[in-house]
């Protein structure tokens, strides 16, 4: 009985030193895989896999030259472009190189020229294999993989349209915001920042930026700006947001590095307000008793300029019915309109939507006033019910 015990727990023994062993590779590749795809691992497994597609590919041209061309041969050279660092790049394209050579002596015989490998067929390798190497060279400068670099800028966009996000407003208020990047791009130079401040959270606060640039080339600045002047609204009192936001600026020390401003600080209890610009276009505040427009502008220098700049406020008061609509100056004017005229096509179109209450307005009035304008727009309504 004894032996049998002893027979019996030695396979057992085995069986566990078995599992635990598969368990640490199955862990080991698990890890790998991770740091690969997050551009940290190596890139070996990738590359023997590439090599063993060359002579692969090369087999079946030479067998089936009429199924699988010798330009086949750029499918493991473009995986590589997009997978590969440089240096293990020149060992696919040396691959890829013998296999080329390979296939011209075996394929040359054929009078009818089907698989042959000519001097295009070479060229059209060579200029994909150089357009590869460039991008992985770029990737490397960079330090952001290719797997990894869509989600970045997926998460770089998303991260601006949730700071520009408004807050909910009491029972009484309206408000939205409409933003339209440059050529039809996701990012823009234009952003929003807003946020409840005051005893009770009873005070909106809303900062409308305007970058200098338009669209990607202006988009990575206004991602570093909205983080920042997030970061100040509603920790500085209302009349230090735009000189602490111009010292934050100056410092940045960019050759491209002005940006316009508004800031509005609206009591929700109120409606009194105060407007704050910084070489920002006017405001417009639409009086519900008399049905007219009136511009409203703080007076103060651009945001990253020169230090010490003041900035005045206008004051005013929303009543029951009355709108402001702030908005960039990719809006109102271009080269072929002024700025008053573009002021009047929007109040013009605006006043369309009074019976409404001017709920859904902020997408339409960009459509209809500056559906087709390459530069970013934003548009910025608030109203009292």
């Amino acid at each position: 009985m004894a032996a049998r015990r002893v027979k019996a727990v030695v396979p057992t023994a085995r069986w566990s030193r078995a599992r635990k062993a598969l368990h640490r590779v199955r862990t080991s590749m698990r890890r790998s895989a991770v740091d690969y795809f997050r551009g940290g691992g190596s890139d070996w497994l990738v590359l023997v896999a590439l090599l063993l597609t060359v002579p692969a590919l090369t087999y079946a041209t030479i067998r089936q030259p009429l199924w699988c061309a010798p330009e086949s041969l750029v499918l493991p050279i473009i995986a590589g472009g997009l997978l590969l660092r440089p240096a293990s790049l020149l060992a696919l394209y040396a691959a890829a190189a013998a296999g080329l050579i390979v296939q011209a002596t075996a394929l040359d015989p054929y009078p009818d020229g089907a698989g042959r490998v000519t001097p295009g067929t070479v060229l059209a390798v060579a200029a994909v294999g150089l357009s590869g190497l460039l991008v992985a060279q770029f990737r490397s400068r960079v330090g952001v993989p290719w797997r990894r670099g869509g989600t970045m800028l997926f998460d770089l966009r998303e991260r601006i349209r949730v700071q520009s996000k408004l807050p909910s407003l009491p029972r009484g208020w309206h408000r939205e915001m409409a933003l339209r990047p440059a050529g039809g791009q996701s990012f823009s130079g234009d952003f929003v920042v807003a946020a409840r401040t005051g005893p009770g959270n009873r005070t909106l606060e809303v900062v409308l930026t305007d970058v200098s640039g338009k669209g990607m080339d202006a988009g990575s600045r206004a991602l570093l700006l909205s983080g920042a002047f997030g970061g100040l609204l509603g920790s500085l009192p209302p009349h230090a947001f735009l000189p602490a936001a111009n010292g934050y600026l100056l410092r940045q020390d960019w050759a491209e590095g002005f940006a316009t401003s508004v800031h509005l600080v609206l009591d929700l209890d109120s409606g009194d307000y105060e407007l704050f610009s910084a070489g920002h276009v006017p405001g417009l505040q639409r009086s519900a008793a008399t049905g007219e427009w009136e511009e409203k502008s703080g007076e103060g220098p651009l945001l990253g300029v020169y230090d010490g700049g003041q900035f005045d406020p206008v004051k005013g008061t929303l009543r029951q019915g009355d709108v402001l609509m702030l908005f960039t100056d990719g809006l109102v004017e271009t080269a072929e309109r002024d700025l008053s005229e573009g002021i009047d096509r929007l109040t013009g179109e605006a006043d369309r939507y009074v019976a409404t209450g001017f709920a859904g307005a902020a997408w339409h009035l960009i459509e209809s006033v500056a559906r087709d304008v390459n530069d970013d727009r934003a548009l910025l309504l608030i109203c009292r019910d």
